[in-house]
């Protein structure tokens, strides 16, 4: 089992920046990829940047050249550079792991952070 834990969401202004931090903990030696996903009002829950395990990086179209994944050293951080941030990033932003349980890959999901860009 994997738990993660979201923090940095907020208010802010367009233009501005943000980082977003995920904290897993349980057995993350199973990990294999994390990921960052968001949902807006109304939309369905969309890929934004995910990172595997050899640290190769996916950005969804929207937000590259802006957002930055990364992970930390022990492997049981994921953080999120919002930079540039536009009114449609508003969203619940969720940290996503898909680790090991046995023979097969699961997803484990955070509650989320709330970002709100609006002037």
């Amino acid at each position: 089992q994997v738990h993660l834990v979201e923090s940095g969401g907020d208010l802010v202004r367009p233009g501005g920046s943000l980082r977003l931090s995920c904290a897993a903990s349980g057995s993350i030696l199973s990990i294999n990829a994390m990921g960052w996903h968001r949902q807006a009002p109304g939309k369905q829950r969309e890929l934004v940047a995910h990172i595997s395990s050899s640290g190769d990086t996916i950005y969804a179209d929207s937000v590259k050249g802006r957002f930055t994944i990364s992970r930390g050293n022990a492997k049981n951080w994921l953080y999120l550079e919002l930079n540039s941030l536009m009114p449609e990033d508003t969203a619940v932003y969720y940290c996503n792991a898909r680790a090991w349980l046995g023979a097969q890959l699961r997803d484990y999901w955070g509650q989320g952070t709330q970002v709100t860009v609006s002037s």
